[in-house]
């Protein structure tokens, strides 16, 4: 049996999961000093804690080693990226909170406002200056400036509830430094006793993913397979978005639309969404085609979703029956 052991010091981890990075999210549109923020800019250091990896597979089919050939080259699960997130996963439970979900899937609480600073993006779509689209975000406001937001917040981003200021929930975001108030109409709460002991490690570098659970003081990895994440290619495919989200709902199939139609262009089956309309999917059948494909050739190779991560459909169906909803969380990192 493989175990691998992390010590990672006295210090408190504050991580951006976009980059994997310790260091702060750009300011340059955030004032300095607010009401909200100056209280706890610098969390309190969590207990030093150990970090401990385990294999005990679940799910054992098309398992990648821990490194394998590509190509004329290597990849790897970065397992040091991977202990990070279990460390900001386990950090952020080490004292009660009440957790809650920013929620705006296909805008369905409304468009959110235009804030200061946006740009248009090679989508034509507007967007923050962190590359955050307006479409299917929330508005992310500071206590001094009610009127006009200062940035978009991911749709499926686990945020920590602090309670309610008239027609706001003050919100703190836990892969980028922040408090927040936002609209009462984009913000599920979801309680004070959820565990987050499912996490799903998405590497959109080496196109694999991995799922890991918490038991006792111990991560199990369950499963560590190929995967194919989304690509930039403009007007209709979008990368897969990087940080930290939760799984927000599951669809044994997810129907999806041809490029620039309304026709139906086929599904994905054992669809879990996490962002916007990202899901973790099996292998997508084009219509008129209707009978489910286990492997693709494509899987584990290069970007080429439409912001999905794809699977086999095996392994879609193992996240989709192991993954609770609304307590499994998802890293996507490069």
């Amino acid at each position: 049996m493989n175990k691998v052991f992390i010590y990672l010091g006295c210090c408190f981890l504050l991580l951006n999961a976009c980059t994997g990075k310790t260091e702060s999210t750009p300011q340059e549109n955030i004032p300095v000093k607010d009401s909200l923020q100056t209280e706890e800019k610098k969390p309190e250091p969590v207990p030093v804690k150990e970090i401990v990896i385990e294999k005990q597979f679940l799910y054992d089919q098309h398992t990648l080693e821990d490194t394998y050939p590509y190509k004329d080259t290597t990849r790897t699960f970065q397992w040091e990226k991977i202990k990070k997130r279990l460390f900001l996963l386990d950090s952020i439970q080490t004292e009660p909170s009440k957790w809650a979900i920013l929620q705006n899937y296909k805008n369905k609480n409304g468009e959110a406002p235009l804030i200061k600073n946006y740009k248009r993006n090679e989508y034509k779509r507007v967007a923050d200056t962190l590359g955050v689209e307006r479409y299917q975000s929330v508005p992310l406001f500071l206590s001094n400036d009610t009127t006009t937001g200062v940035r978009y917040g991911r749709d499926g981003t686990l945020v920590k509830f602090l309670g309610e200021t008239g027609n706001y929930i003050k919100v703190r975001t836990l892969d980028y430094p922040g408090e927040w108030l936002v609209p009462k109409k984009y913000v599920k709460q979801i309680g004070d006793t959820v565990s987050f002991r499912h996490a799903i490690m998405v590497d959109v570098s080496n196109q694999n993913i991995a799922t890991l659970e918490k038991e006792g003081s111990k991560w199990l990895v369950r499963s560590m397979n190929p995967a194919t994440t989304g690509v930039h290619n403009p007007p209709y495919a979008q990368e897969t978005p990087v940080g930290m989200f939760i799984i927000q709902e599951r669809k044994p199939k997810m129907i999806y639309l041809k490029d620039g139609s309304k026709a139906t262009g086929g599904y994905a089956p054992y669809a879990s969404r996490f962002t916007n309309g990202a899901y973790i999917h099996g292998v997508p059948i084009n219509a008129p085609r209707t009978k489910t494909v286990e492997f693709s050739p494509t899987l584990g190779t290069t970007p080429r979703s439409h912001m999905c991560v794809r699977n086999a459909t095996s392994h879609a169906k193992f996240v989709y029956d192991w993954a609770p909803v609304e307590q499994s969380i998802v890293f996507v990192f490069d």
